[in-house]
């Protein structure tokens, strides 16, 4: 009984985010929905990286990406933890907030270069 030890691991950093939350995710899909509608996108594609999440946005499957949704895991600054870029990789907004960056981006307005 001499040799017992009590190891209790309160260290809550095991349960890191590695994909969208239920919430940012149905906000998107939500977008998705409202823009396929309009007939402006037509399919869209989740990809995982390290350091990023991503929900890619095309017009035909078998082009590059027309926007990008991306979740940062590991930012530098808090507003660059969601970004929307284009096809050449240009961040066009970025934000600490999702619903605010979609609210705030005017997805109409926005013009597809080929």
């Amino acid at each position: 009984m001499k040799n017992l030890r009590l190891v209790i691991n309160n260290n809550k950093k095991d349960n890191k985010e590695i994909f969208f939350v239920k919430k940012e995710l149905r906000t998107i899909l939500n977008l998705y929905a409202k823009m396929v509608s309009n007939g402006s996108w037509k399919d869209y594609a989740l990809s995982l990286e390290s350091k990023l999440i991503s929900f890619d946005v095309y017009q035909r499957a078998s082009e590059k990406p027309v926007f990008r949704i991306l979740k940062n895991l590991k930012p530098i600054n808090l507003n660059e933890k969601f970004l929307i870029k284009d096809r050449n990789g240009k961040i066009i907004k970025k934000s600490e907030n999702l619903n605010r960056l979609i609210k705030k981006t005017s997805w109409n307005n926005l013009k597809i270069i080929k």
